[in-house]
């Protein structure tokens, strides 16, 4: 922050405007920085070697006619409230966007004077051009809302959205944050400001989750007072599960279960959810409707994952004729649905441990996980040093729980890994565990206790050696001492 506060001073001596300007805008950018500039320019002032030249030098230059945009905004987080009026009142003056989130920070201000000045200048700023300065505010305001005294400026925002031409709103919605485009599109919503063909268009096409459902709730609320079935349906056959779930509820609620039943096949948890429902209500069996499903000649995924929800042990034989499928998206959820029925078989999937598709291996371990114990010993170690990445993770979550002196050889084996991910896990495990040797005065529980054979012992070693340089040299301290004070079993 020391380094930062004097880099933008040299950017404002050399008096460039554009400069100044770009420089903030850099800073500007990103609301935390602004934070933490602000709360580091009050923290300890006058401790350290360079603080306080820094912000008397600031001080000074804010005082002086000619003082940049640069200047002022680190003027206004200077621990003097007279020198943060100052500032507000020279930024108000010469308004630039940039400067914006420094005055939002000071329309939170603890002392009123500076607060007042700041939260009338913002005011008056969004109400005569909230184009321009209404993008800069937003980020801040929204960074600050949790904060007592920052509702001022959120309300504000929120008016001059309300108050904003369709124009500006979609150019809002076109190239703020995702926390921006949340709120201008509640604060539109509120105001009624969208049709039924913008809803639809967002609720189809935006990438925000949050903006998708509630342009998805707006455009179906509308479309049941209406009795515009069309959009319902519509709607229904989006590719988004949060929309479908939601068209559908609407369908329901216009009577259309005909038509929501029809979804029973579908390959989100909750939208099969909404259609059994409906499939009720018109006397049909869901359950029969998704052994049906699995016992055709090409299984349909959503009937599989549906008999899973609904079936019972009794249907695990129609999803274990389905394990050695040619797709792998009907092996994975065939697995899935053996392992919500509780009807693992260990013998079977030990076949799919290998299989080249990641998502099966994925599924496979999470089915054999409780069950590990009933696997082969050698098993996991083998996949643990597979030369794919995918098995090599399997292979690590199987040895899991299993104590800490087989924990402690996967978290070293895996820290020392080609793949940087699972390398970070391997380190991540192995710091745990010899954080968790330490003793400490406030400790309670035991320490874990490593009982290892004194060739493990040898090979333990061995690891921890070869991942000190992943590992750093206090962790491998720990694991040293720890490993060398175990206790030989035989």
């Amino acid at each position: 922050m020391d380094r930062l506060v004097d880099v933008l001073l040299e950017v404002d001596v050399n008096g460039d405007e554009v400069a100044a300007r770009s420089a903030l805008a850099l800073v500007a950018a990103a609301p935390g920085l602004v934070v933490r500039l602000d709360e580091h320019a009050r923290s300890a002032p006058w401790y350290g070697r360079h603080r306080e030249p820094a912000w008397r030098r600031i001080a000074e230059r804010a005082s002086a006619m000619s003082s940049g945009p640069v200047v002022m905004a680190l003027a206004s987080m200077h621990g003097d409230g007279r020198v943060r009026e100052r500032a507000v009142a020279a930024m108000i003056a010469r308004p630039y966007a940039e400067v914006m989130p420094f005055l939002v920070v000071r329309a939170a201000d603890w002392v009123a004077p500076v607060r007042d000045r700041a939260r009338a200048g913002i005011a008056l700023l969004l109400g005569d051009d909230a184009d321009v300065y209404l993008p800069a505010v937003l980020p801040m305001a929204l960074r600050l809302a949790a904060r007592a005294r920052a509702g001022f400026v959120v309300a504000q925002a929120r008016v001059a959205v309300l108050a904003a031409t369709e124009q500006s709103w979609r150019g809002l919605l076109a190239s703020v944050g995702r926390r921006e485009r949340r709120f201008v599109l509640d604060t539109v919503l509120a105001g009624g400001g969208l049709r039924m063909p913008e809803l639809v268009t967002l609720a189809e096409s935006d990438p925000d989750v949050r903006v998708r459902a509630r342009a998805a709730e707006a455009a179906c609320r509308d479309s049941v007072w209406t009795c515009r079935h069309d959009v319902l349906r519509r709607l229904a056959r989006s590719a988004r599960a949060e929309v479908r779930v939601v068209a559908l509820t609407g369908l329901v609620r216009a009577g259309r279960d005909a038509d929501v039943a029809g979804h029973l096949d579908d390959g989100a948890p909750l939208v099969r959810a909404v259609a059994r429902d409906a499939a009720r209500r018109l006397g049909r069996d869901a359950r029969e409707h998704y052994r049906a499903g699995v016992d055709a000649d090409e299984p349909v995924v959503g009937a599989i994952a549906g008999l899973a929800e609904t079936g019972s042990v009794a249907d695990a034989p129609r999803l274990l004729r389905l394990l050695g499928h040619e797709k792998p998206k009907v092996r994975a959820q065939a697995v899935r649905g053996l392992r919500l029925l509780d009807a693992v078989v260990v013998g079977e999937l030990m076949a799919l441990v290998r299989d080249p598709s990641p998502a099966v291996v994925r599924e496979v371990t999470l089915a054999l996980r409780p069950v590990a114990g009933a696997l082969p010993p050698a098993l996991p170690w083998e996949l643990l040093r597979d030369g794919r990445v995918e098995l090599r993770r399997a292979g690590y979550k199987l040895l899991r729980g299993r104590g800490a002196g087989v924990e402690l050889r996967a978290a070293l084996i895996l820290a020392a890994d080609r793949d940087r991910r699972m390398a970070e896990r391997g380190k991540s495990d192995a710091t745990r565990l010899a954080r968790d040797t330490a003793s400490t005065t406030w400790r309670r529980s035991p320490l874990p206790e490593l009982r290892v054979t004194e060739a493990e012992r040898v090979e333990l070693l061995a690891l921890a050696d070869r991942a000190a340089v992943m590992l750093g040299d206090e962790t491998s301290r720990q694991l040293a001492g720890w490993i060398a004070d175990s206790h030989p079993v035989e």
